[in-house]
């Protein structure tokens, strides 16, 4: 029986553990890191502000906590893309996954992208850091479908669909224009049908 109320007890704390960095992820990417409070946080999370030090102890922890579920979601898309046979039609898949969010990118622009440039400056580094790597996560994927096209220097192609989703996201946000999310999502996606396969 005590086994039993411990693992209750594990799985609510798992749970409300998760809740609370999904909403740091939402809260983050909506007001940025420095405007966030951790009762901004405990409040979308539904969870008592003072139980929220229990799991994390700073603000800080907090952005990392963003930081990781960023990186939870960006492996949740990618593993269900890779389920696809064919790699352009994976990539393809990202960038409709892009483009889907173009309401939610006009208005608050790229959830990472966003808060690593916020990140970079500050002086304490280490998130910023956390930040790049999570991109990293993403080119490193995109990276590896262009090897499987077979195209020749996948790392620069990477970095040019990436950089391309990072200039769309910042400019359909600063003109909160969530067509040219849809424009160079298009756009992008012609440049995919028009690459050679090996």
């Amino acid at each position: 029986m005590t086994d039993l109320k411990g693992s209750a007890r594990a799985r609510t704390a798992d749970a409300k553990r998760q809740r609370l960095m999904r909403a740091a992820a939402e809260v983050v990417h909506r007001q940025g890191a420095e405007r966030t409070t951790i009762a901004d946080i405990a409040r979308v999370a539904e969870v008592p502000v003072g139980n929220v030090y229990y799991y994390f102890k700073t603000k800080d922890e907090l952005v990392a906590a963003a930081l990781s579920e960023h990186a939870r979601q960006l492996e949740l898309l990618t593993g269900s893309l890779d389920e696809l046979a064919d790699p352009r039609e994976r990539l393809k898949g990202l960038i409709k996954a892009w483009v889907s969010q173009r309401d939610l990118a006009a208005r608050y622009g790229c959830p990472t992208g966003t808060l690593a440039a916020e990140l970079d400056k500050r002086d304490d580094g280490g998130l910023d850091v956390e930040a790049g790597r999570v991109i990293r996560l993403l080119l490193t994927w995109v990276e590896r479908q262009f090897s499987e096209l077979g195209q020749p220097e996948p790392d620069g192609l990477a970095l040019t669909l990436v950089g391309a989703y990072q200039g769309m996201s910042l400019l359909a946000n600063a003109l909160r224009d969530p067509a040219v999310m849809e424009r160079e999502g298009a756009r992008l996606l012609a440049w995919l049908d028009s690459l050679d396969a090996a």
